[in-house]
C-alpha cells in the first residue's frame, strides 16, 4: 500500500501524485507576523530624563481601555494595562512598549501616542525581533 500522497506506477514503483494542470496544490498553514513594537524611553533627544516621574504608567493609564476583542470588562473587570501599551524599566530607562495592534484596534490611540513621544522629543526604537523557539 503506497503512503498518502503517492500511488503505485504500472512498474509496481511508488510515486508522487501529480496535481492536475489548473489546480491549486493543498496549501500550507500561513505563520501570521507578531505586530511590529515600538519603545519610547523616557530619554529625551538630549539625553534627559523625562518628567513627571510616573509618565510611563500615566500613558499606558490612559491607554488601558483599548484591548484586544473578547477581553474581559464589565461588572468584576479588574484594572491593569492593555496589552498594546505597557510601561517597564529597561535597563534602568522607564520605558513604554507599544504594539503597533494599538492601530488596527483605535488609530487615534496609536496616533495620540505617537504625538506624545514625538512633542516631548521622546526616543523611540524599533523592538529587535527575535525568532521564535
Amino acid at each position: 500500500m503506497p503512503p498518502p500522497g503517492a500511488v503505485l506506477s504500472a512498474a509496481g514503483k511508488v510515486r508522487p501524485v501529480e496535481p492536475p494542470v489548473g489546480t491549486l496544490a493543498v496549501p500550507r498553514p500561513m505563520t501570521i507576523a507578531k505586530p511590529r513594537q515600538v519603545f519610547i524611553q523616557g530619554i529625551t533627544k538630549d539625553g534627559k530624563s523625562f518628567r513627571p516621574s510616573d509618565w510611563a504608567e500615566r500613558l499606558a493609564g490612559a491607554m488601558s481601555s483599548f484591548r484586544p476583542g473578547g477581553s474581559a470588562g464589565g461588572i468584576g473587570a479588574y484594572i491593569g494595562y492593555s496589552p498594546y501599551c505597557v510601561p517597564r524599566l529597561i535597563n534602568g530607562v522607564k520605558c513604554v512598549i507599544v504594539s503597533e495592534a494599538l492601530r488596527d484596534v483605535e488609530p487615534m490611540a496609536w496616533d495620540f501616542v505617537m504625538s506624545f513621544a514625538r512633542d516631548n522629543e521622546l526616543q523611540v526604537t524599533d523592538a529587535c525581533l527575535l525568532p521564535d523557539s
